[in-house]
């Protein structure tokens, strides 16, 4: 038996256990080099454990790297590739994604913004979100074959639709347990964990207890986490402060890891209180409780008309509930008291702009109180028009820089999109979806030294993987999965912007999904390679 073969026994023995080795480097011998699949030489190496960078060679066989070191200049390969002074790291993986219903329509499924940022793997389902019932999403994913490997969660707001629709009450005894079967059922399917979303319809209905009780069942499952949008990330009713309190007491009684999920601080009254967050987070870790966040690196959130504005209350039963109360002169008195305050908090009527409104698209991409003086109202009104006929996405441009760099050093903030997947042109999101990994690199990173290089990494690879249980994906070592970026640092950038968010990112020369080339030479290969994942698979 030769040593590598020797290894790589090894390495399946330990992850039989439950345990995982980082492995050194290794010159391979010449004979045991001859049946590489790709060969990558001479590359910086960032493996994703947060070291800094190492020149090296990585051999790859099947979907699997199989050597990381001295590669010799006689070995064999059906693919040779030049990374002589390009960073060479894992595939970033995407601890918040919008990418469904995308990935589970054929147009769709290639993920094609989501590659050119060097995305290898995203979690699906998150703020709460999905079907109560994951098994038709996720082979309906599986019968595209996704671009991206994909990760799944059971979201707490769709668990609670399937149940009780969009009633304003807490559940009876029987509709808890229905619920906590629906997130058993998906636990036992794969997800890797639940999700939850309290400042969204129907989460907003929903007590601390309850979400309790429902992470308790996903916390019988090894290697099970928590990820929510937090009830407030501003100053409405709870406090960003107190939300993030919220998450914590969830992981201390259901003890499991919990995460703050495109950790922010929102609208002005709140700005500078990411210390008190950190805090909190902090004081929360040295008691012994998991607790981690991931951030999209802009000063700009993506949201809607509707839960910016509209009081929980009045969201109660729907959209065509919502229309009847905001025609009602009396409720729209009261709403419309509440939405004024609630728009002041998020910055006020500029501080947002419309991403789309099918019943007038001209209206696409300007402010509301642009919108507004053209229609010759108060932001206010014209927002309640706009709602009664559907709503609209915006972007929020509502956070401080200062914030959003102080919880980017954090060493327990993981790097994640927030980001849609839409049809090319269609201007409907946010350019986070097409730029939020490439940014945080070329702005946070090498223009303003907010970051180190390794740390933007490890935050997009290695720590995203621990957090939340991917086995054998997020480092660059013997053994583990062949999702692996290959970078230009002087090239690596977003492209998109608020006004064009639809421009793909630049400066990834190769990436490779399971040890095959999903970008060549910088292009999208018309392949797709990537798999569901499933948790303890």
């Amino acid at each position: 038996m030769t040593i590598m073969l020797k290894r790589l026994l090894k390495l399946a023995l330990l992850a039989a256990a439950g345990l995982a080795i980082v492995l050194p480097s290794t010159t391979v011998q010449a004979a045991e080099a001859a049946s590489f699949d790709v060969i990558i030489r001479d590359g910086r190496v960032l493996d994703g454990t947060g070291m800094p960078w190492r020149k090296a060679d990585i051999g790859i066989s099947g979907d699997r790297i199989v050597a990381v070191g001295h590669i010799p200049l006689d070995a064999k390969a059906a693919r040779i590739i030049n990374a002589a002074g390009k960073y060479v790291t894992p595939g970033f993986i995407d601890a918040h994604s919008h990418s469904v219903p995308g990935l589970s329509m054929a147009p769709l499924a290639g993920a094609v913004p989501i590659l050119y940022q060097g995305i290898t793997t995203v979690l699906i389902n998150p703020d709460g979100g999905g079907p109560a019932d994951l098994a038709p999403l996720l082979s309906a994913i599986e019968k595209h074959t996704p671009g991206v490997n994909v990760i799944p969660t059971i979201g707490h707001n769709g668990v609670r639709s399937a149940v009780m629709g969009r009633d304003d009450r807490a559940p009876t005894s029987a509709e808890l347990q229905r619920m906590k079967d629906f997130v058993r059922k998906a636990m036992d399917e794969g997800a890797f964990g639940f999700s939850s979303g309290p400042f969204y319809i129907p989460g907003k209905y929903s007590k601390t207890d309850e979400l309790v009780a429902l992470a308790k069942v996903a916390a019988a499952y090894p290697g099970a986490f928590h990820t929510s949008h937090i009830r407030d990330e501003a100053s409405y009713d709870v406090g960003v402060v107190n939300a993030t309190k919220e998450l914590i007491e969830v992981s201390r009684q259901a003890k499991l890891p919990g995460i703050v999920t495109h950790i922010k601080t929102l609208g002005p009254s709140v700005w500078g209180k990411s210390k008190d967050v950190i805090e909190v987070i902090n004081a929360a870790r040295a008691e012994g409780l998991e607790i981690w966040a991931d951030q999209y690196a802009y000063a700009a959130s993506g949201s809607g008309l509707q839960p910016s504005l509209v009081p929980g209350w009045a969201q109660a039963g729907g959209q065509a509930e919502m229309a009847k109360r905001l025609k009602d002169p009396e409720q729209r008195a009261q709403i419309r008291k509440e939405m004024i305050n609630n728009m002041e908090r998020r910055g006020g009527a500029n501080a947002m702009m419309i991403r789309s409104f099918p019943p007038d698209p001209s209206l696409q991409g300007k402010r509301l109180d642009e919108i507004a003086r053209m229609k010759l109202q108060d932001p206010v009104d014209t927002a309640i028009d706009m709602l009664i006929q559907g709503g609209a996405p915006i972007v929020s441009f509502n956070m401080n820089e200062k914030d959003v760099e102080a919880f980017m050093k954090q060493p327990w903030t993981m790097t994640c999109t927030d980001g849609g997947l839409s049809e090319f042109g269609s201007g409907e999101e946010h350019p986070r979806a097409y730029g939020a990994f490439p940014r945080k690199i070329s702005r946070y990173v090498f223009e303003r030294n907010v970051i180190s290089l390794e740390q933007a990494i490890h935050s997009s690879t290695g720590l995203t993987a621990t957090v939340l249980g991917v086995r054998d994906r997020g480092f660059l070592r013997e053994g583990a999965y062949a999702d692996v970026l290959i970078f230009d640092a002087a090239k690596f950038r977003d492209v998109a912007t608020y006004e064009a968010p639809d421009a793909y990112s630049e400066g990834v020369d190769y990436l490779l999904v399971n040890g095959k080339l999903a970008i060549d030479g910088g292009k999208v290969t018309s392949d797709r390679h990537g798999r569901v994942l499933r948790r303890g698979q």
